[in-house]
């Protein structure tokens, strides 16, 4: 939405798409709002896939995406910004297959590349594409002379930091093996914290583990803790509950749970990117939530 706005085509332009039971574009869907579109004599200007969602790590069919995005002539771009880390996976790089059939990608090197913040990339298929936004001025390109470097024909900006020299002094002393397995070692600890979750009484999954995202969310329905020997709250009251549970754990200095709403009910994740974090951890965080979600007394939650 915001890219459409800074754009000027407006939010209006952006087209939804619903998606399966696993948080991926379904891609039925998608063909059928193409059609929808150039039924009423609009162009798609873009199909956008993402490979690993903010809230779910989900990945979208992409080579589907791709073949209804070059039957209706529209660009394709991926925003692998958090999923890009499965390039250099040893064991779960197809889960990317289809991204070479992009037209653009963009990665956060500093998500699953494990680089300080801010070292992203935009890449396109043919370099070509970036005289779109090349600007003249004297004082940045003076000359047509093609051995002179062009500092404003990739980028927006023009003073930049160079970012780029973290990933390169990273890729050549640490290798991208390395990188790989570190990612490796946070999805499978994902994939623990999730069975810990479903295995925990009281935590309930708001959907499957697929990267390193587990959301969830304290359900006193499911807890024979204090909460079900009382009238259980109704679904508001829960949502409460479990924003209480965040800011006690805050507060106590335990842990920094995120939130956020799925499907209207409010809900906790844990995004998991440090691959010295351990099992143990996770059980730790997972045992306050359940500890502060029965020392909340209804009063307090309303509060």
């Amino acid at each position: 939405m915001r890219s459409a706005s800074q754009l000027g085509l407006g939010e209006e332009a952006v087209v939804g798409i619903p998606v399966d039971g696993d948080h991926r574009m379904d891609p039925v869907a998608l063909e059928r709002a193409i059609a929808r579109d150039l039924a009423q004599g609009l162009r798609p200007l873009a199909v956008v896939a993402t490979a690993g969602t903010t809230d779910f790590g989900a990945i979208d069919p992409l080579a589907a995406s791709a073949g209804a995005a070059r039957a209706a002539g529209a660009w394709f771009h991926v925003d692998a910004a958090y999923g890009c880390g499965l390039l250099a996976s040893p064991t779960r790089r197809h889960l990317l297959d289809g991204i070479e059939l992009a037209d653009s990608v963009t990665v956060d090197f500093h998500k699953s590349f494990f680089q300080p913040i801010g070292s992203s990339a935009l890449l396109v298929r043919d370099g070509a594409r970036f005289a779109h936004i090349t600007h003249h001025a004297d004082y940045l390109n003076p000359g047509r002379d093609p051995a002179s470097p062009n500092q404003v024909d990739k980028s927006l900006q023009t003073t930049r930091r160079f970012d780029a020299l973290k990933l390169w002094v990273t890729l050549r002393s640490v290798g991208h093996e390395a990188l790989g397995a570190m990612f490796d070692t946070t999805l499978d600890l994902a994939a623990d914290a999730g069975r810990q979750v479903a295995a925990c009484p009281g935590l309930a999954l708001a959907a499957p583990v697929h990267l390193g995202m587990v959301v969830f969310r304290y359900e006193p329905e499911l807890d024979p803790g204090p909460w079900a020997r009382g009238e259980a709250p109704g679904p508001a009251a829960v949502d409460e509950l479990n924003d209480a549970i965040r800011g006690a754990l805050y507060r106590s200095g335990e842990a920094m749970v995120a939130a956020t709403t799925v499907a209207g009910r409010r809900h906790l994740k844990l995004t998991l990117l440090n691959p010295r974090t351990t099992s143990a951890d996770v059980a730790g965080i997972l045992a306050g939530i359940v500890r502060h979600g029965r020392a909340l007394t209804p009063a307090e939650v309303t509060a």
